[in-house]
């Protein structure tokens, strides 16, 4: 399945809020928080928020997203705060695309992109494919990181970016 990545627009809300229903389980409750609704909302107004969507939605938006990934950049020190795909297209490039795009518009080097993801033990760590995901793209396990709220394991990720 080919995923068209652009920048989040207001109206995307509804499926970033999809996206997080699939992961709550791991992650914690988010559809209901009004802290997540005001961090998606915050990053779509800043500019911070891609999402991948089928190439036949991109034209029109609004449609099904694939994927949703919210950044922070504060050069030298990039953070990715927020990434899911669709469990139903884990593994076909959505994430990497999404990862692609948001390191071309925002990551310059040298610099550091860190993300924090399942520890170890956490259910969610092999599952998900994150940690692996992570690890494909270049990031090394660092320091544990603080629990997350649904109290499981959580660590950072980081990946140098030569100059």
């Amino acid at each position: 399945m080919t995923a068209t990545v652009r920048l989040a627009r207001a109206h995307d809300l509804r499926g970033f809020l999809d996206l997080a229903a699939q992961v709550e389980h791991w992650f914690g409750p988010m559809v209901r928080e009004p802290g997540f609704h005001k961090a998606v909302t915050q990053h779509i107004e800043e500019g911070k928020a891609l999402v991948a969507e089928t190439s036949s939605q991109s034209t029109g938006g609004g449609g099904e997203l694939l994927g949703g990934l919210l950044f922070g950049a504060e050069p030298s020190a990039y953070h990715v705060h927020w990434l899911v795909v669709s469990e139903r297209i884990r593994g076909h490039g959505a994430g990497r695309a999404l990862m692609a795009e948001a390191e071309r518009r925002w990551v310059r080097a040298p610099g550091t992109v860190e993300v924090i993801t399942f520890g170890a033990d956490h259910p969610g760590a092999v599952t998900s494919g994150a940690r692996a995901f992570y690890e494909r793209l270049g990031f090394t396990p660092a320091e544990p990181a603080e629990a997350g709220p649904e109290g499981g394991s959580r660590q950072v990720f980081r990946r140098e970016v030569a100059g």
